[in-house]
């Protein structure tokens, strides 16, 4: 017979409980209860990491967001968020964002390898490790309806569109509206009432 693994507390308790009714010693009994009070701590859910905020950030822009009709091909094309440079995000990304659609369009995560490729995003994340070059990267994606996210020190003030940054233990964002509307997009009232100014 196999065990699946336990997934909650109760789970836990209804794997245990059959095996408590068999005859042991008081050793035995003290190790599965031991078991389950393990099971217990580790069922319950960690606080989210910084890491895995922002990330949750990065999905909810999109929702957001409007994009021009010429930025998609047609009607079910995804909505491209690439990552430049380090991905700070590691697998936390493609997990948030796996099967999730955003007005009936999936999305798709593309790390991008070179400045050309930043232009077929949606959403662009521009990673602290290109700071040097992000005169750059913001002169290439000129005139591009590409929303621009990081997490770099005054990077609106820079051009950038939002900010993530930290006031005290949470993690804000700041938003340029003006340079999201120099390229065409239109960020709602709600995301800009969110953020920090």
């Amino acid at each position: 017979m196999l065990w699946s693994e336990p997934k909650s507390e109760d789970s836990l308790a209804r794997t245990i409980q059959p095996l408590m009714h068999l005859p042991a010693t008081p050793i035995l009994r003290l190790a599965l209860l031991w078991l389950l009070a393990i099971g217990v701590v580790c069922a319950q859910q960690s606080p989210p990491t910084e890491q895995q905020l922002k990330t949750a950030y990065l999905l909810n822009f999109a929702k957001f967001v409007e994009w021009p009709e010429a930025s998609f091909a047609e009607s079910s094309s995804p909505i491209v968020l690439g990552v430049l440079g380090e991905n700070p995000f590691g697998d936390d990304l493609e997990q948030m964002v796996r099967g999730k659609t955003i007005n009936n369009r999936p999305i798709v995560v593309k790390p991008c390898r070179s400045l050309a490729e930043t232009t077929n995003c949606h959403i662009l994340f521009i990673s602290a490790s290109e700071k040097a070059r992000l005169p750059e990267i913001l002169a290439g994606l000129s005139g591009a309806s590409v929303l621009t996210v990081s997490e770099m020190e005054r990077f609106t003030e820079k051009e950038g569109m939002i900010n993530f940054i930290r006031q005290g233990t949470k993690i804000r964002f700041q938003i340029n509206e003006g340079a999201a509307k120099k390229v065409h997009l239109t960020i709602s009232s709600k995301l800009l009432s969110l953020a920090s100014r």
